[in-house]
């Protein structure tokens, strides 16, 4: 982390920098209040996604963490903020603090504007303040799991592995997950998500990562992440199909394998992400047996 300060408001909160794994954990604890239905980063992640634009603050009352932040460049464009406040200490200006210094990071970085995600009215208000305007929106699904779901039907003209079976078939389904990726239904451009990234946060539950091929060529990838306080929780990562094979069912087979094997392992709940404008996943997931929980507005501003 390049950014190395200490900053005392006139409301007696100090912020600074989280660099020990003591400030990690602490830092995921806010998030863990703050953001109780998300699931945490481990230490390891954390540490493995630095890099020179990261700044990772903690803001503290006396020797009490009562907030959070991050700035980070963004997967689509321009830089990310987030800064969380634990609920008995908000409305005293600590996020207001935190987000100066993270907005003013990312001005000395050189980023022309800050993206940031709200999920209530509370934080949309807040950002509005800040001079955010809403770009965007993505709808979180959950799939309750019992377990008795029903084994996945056979699906002709392809044969499915899973990443812990054929590790290789992670890297290798990288280029299928750009094709992805530049297909999203993003209203301000495609998502840009480099390898290191993919190896460190996708299929972290490989034997819940299933790929499709048709005579070894790659044609679909439906990952699987862990929940990392609760093994009975997990989200999915990315699901894309080539567009050759889209229309067919394929992602629907992908997901029934994923289900029924999510719930041999102990499983009951699954959550996933997709953004407004992807009526077609959507859709696959309610056909599925999922269901609407919330919906995270994207938030942009321009930066000095």
């Amino acid at each position: 982390m390049s950014y190395r300060f200490g900053v005392i408001t006139d409301r007696g909160i100090a912020i600074r920098t989280a660099m020990t794994d003591d400030d990690l954990s602490a830092w995921n604890d806010v998030r863990r209040i703050v953001m109780p239905n998300e699931s945490v980063p481990t230490i390891a992640v954390l540490r493995a996604e630095e890099r020179p634009d990261t700044l990772m603050l903690l803001a503290e009352s006396g020797d009490q963490v009562v907030g959070s932040g991050v700035a980070n460049r963004s997967q689509v464009d321009g830089g990310f903020v987030a800064a969380r406040v634990v609920p008995d200490h908000r409305r005293r200006g600590v996020g207001s603090a935190l987000l100066r210094v993270l907005l003013d990071h990312l001005v000395d970085r050189g980023f022309g504007s800050a993206r940031a995600h709200v999920e209530d009215d509370g934080a949309h208000a807040f950002a509005v303040r800040h001079g955010f305007q809403e770009v965007d929106r993505e709808v979180e699904q959950v799939r309750a799991l019992t377990p008795d779901e029903p084994p996945a039907p056979p699906f002709e003209g392809v044969e499915f592995w899973t990443v812990a079976q054929r590790p290789e078939l992670l890297p290798r389904s990288f280029a299928l997950a750009q094709q992805g990726y530049a297909d999203m239904v993003l209203k301000t451009g495609p998502a840009v998500v480099p390898i290191n990234e993919w190896l460190i946060e996708e299929a972290t539950l490989p034997g819940g990562t299933f790929v499709a091929l048709e005579r070894g060529i790659i044609v679909g990838y439906a990952g699987l992440n862990a929940w990392t306080d609760d093994d009975t929780r997990a989200e999915n990562g990315l699901t894309v199909v080539d567009r050759r094979w889209r229309g067919r069912g394929l992602a629907t087979a992908l997901k029934r394998r994923q289900l029924a094997w999510a719930a041999a392992h102990g499983i009951r709940e699954i959550v996933t992400w997709t953004q407004e404008g992807n009526e077609a996943m959507q859709r696959v997931n309610v056909s599925l047996g999922y269901v609407p929980r919330s919906v995270s507005r994207t938030m942009r501003r321009d930066l000095p």
